[in-house]
């Protein structure tokens, strides 16, 4: 554990939290590299995805607001099971909705409707059902959910196992989360809410492991990074999972395994970072993070760089960052990790064009030895507090190798992605997606637009 930073807010505020005197004060550090030239395409694939169309059992609100109400897609998380099978989680006005698929994305059955849950937060597909991490009612000092697993099997919940609570002393007004499954324990790292203890009325992240039949394990962390900006998980085989996380406080991007809160965690980016600039760089604040089969790690995220970093003299505990951005808007960029454990070098950026912004970020394995990367455009940016406006200019999809060289061109697609990729045996790439195409010309106010149907993508390397 680690003590508290001084601030009781978190992320989804409309009044972006302003930083301290000094913050965007430059300083001589400058740190990553800017827009790494990708090389040639060598090949040319087809980034075509085909689809198919699934109906709805109830109205799905497909746009939440982010920072300074900025649109984002509602998060919906597709699942493989180990037959191959799909699993596609929702959330609606009952509850959250797992969809169940055939592996060509047509549905084999009735939804299955997760009582009193809200927000998706991580799916596992198993043959017989699904793990689904979400939040559910509580009674705490906030008056606020709690984080749970939810297990299903052949239609009935055989857990349901609460990972936040009056005795640990944290609540989940919002998860921003992430599920993992290894075989044998599930992994569910998340946002927490000091509700009492040492880091009362505070916001940080929380690692727990469950076992198969919804027992608490040992081994995660209570407290991590403060404030989380940001959260991606892989399951490993033994050993901790490999975690990364956003952090507001030393203002980048870490790598959290292993470590209650990331004082000395390898930084992957420094970022500035402060809620309403950082919010946005892993889309809904949820990350992929892909391996290889050498044991790499590769994760792409929306960045403004940094023309300097520093500690900042205003934050008496020595952990506070102050962090310049290099650009107004989000460019593209693929960072790569040799291990688990450890910082990468430079990142490379796919994208360089200061008048466009890039948001919703993704990367998928792509075949044996390349990878897939996603995001969305839009041109005659106008920015503020770190977020932007702007005319839709399209889905981008550009495959690079383990280098962050350039394998395809960009293909512009009508395939959104609006959350979790899942990866079939066969290497295709699936995910299901509301059919509605963006605008990002104004803040969203107002209940989300609602739709009943979503489109199952398909993506054959």
């Amino acid at each position: 554990m680690t003590t508290a930073r001084r601030t009781t807010r978190h992320r989804r505020v409309r009044a972006a939290r302003k930083p301290a005197i000094g913050v965007l004060a430059a300083a001589g550090v400058a740190v990553g590299a800017w827009y790494a030239t990708a090389g040639a395409a060598t090949t040319t694939p087809n980034l075509s995805p085909t689809s198919t169309t699934v109906t709805l059992a109830a109205k799905f609100p497909y746009l939440s607001a982010g920072y300074n109400n900025t649109r984002e897609w509602t998060r919906t998380t597709t699942a493989v099971a180990p037959n191959g099978t799909l699993r596609v989680a929702w959330p609606a006005a009952d509850g959250v909705h797992v969809t169940p698929l055939t592996a060509a994305g047509k549905r084999s059955g009735a939804d299955t409707v997760v009582k009193g849950t809200k927000e998706v937060g991580g799916l596992v597909a198993h043959n017989d059902g699904f793990a689904l991490l979400t939040r559910v009612a509580d009674t705490n000092k906030w008056k606020e959910t709690a984080a749970a697993v939810v297990r299903y099997t052949n239609g009935r919940q055989t857990f349901r196992t609460k990972l936040t609570g009056t005795a640990s002393h944290d609540t989940a007004p919002l998860l921003d989360g992430q599920l993992t499954w290894n075989g044998s324990k599930y992994g569910a790292y998340f946002v927490v809410h000091g509700a009492g203890g040492f880091a009362d009325g505070h916001f940080g992240d929380k690692l727990s492991y469950v076992s198969a039949k919804g027992a608490k394990l040992s081994g995660g962390w209570s407290w991590g990074c403060s404030h989380n900006e940001g959260i991606a998980l892989h399951a490993e085989t033994t050993g901790a999972f490999t975690s990364l996380c956003f952090d507001d406080w030393r203002s980048g991007l870490f790598v959290s395994t292993g470590i209650g809160a990331p004082d000395t965690a390898p930084v992957v980016q420094r970022e500035q970072c402060w809620a309403g600039y950082c919010g946005g760089t892993f889309p809904s604040r949820t990350g992929d993070l892909v391996k290889s089969a050498t044991g790499r790690y590769a994760t792409a995220f929306a960045s403004r760089g940094a023309a300097s970093a520093k500690k900042n003299p205003a934050d008496t505990s020595g952990r506070g960052w102050t962090v310049k951005p290099r650009t107004s808007t989000h460019q593209v960029a693929v960072a790569f990790m040799k291990n688990r454990n450890s910082a990468p070098g430079k990142a490379v950026y796919l994208t360089s064009a200061a008048g466009t912004e890039n948001t919703n970020v993704h990367v998928a394995p792509y075949g044996k030895d390349r990878l897939l990367v996603s995001w969305e455009s839009m041109k005659g940016a106008k920015c503020a507090s770190g977020t932007c406006t702007g005319t839709f200019t399209g889905t981008h999809l550009r495959l690079v190798d383990w280098n962050g060289k350039a394998q395809s061109a960009d293909k512009v697609v009508n395939a959104r992605i609006t959350g979790d990729i899942a990866v079939l045996k066969d290497g295709t790439l699936t995910w299901a997606y509301a059919p509605v195409t963006p605008t990002y010309a104004k803040p969203l106010t107002g209940a989300s637009p609602t739709t009943t149907t979503l489109k199952v993508a398909r993506l054959k390397p």
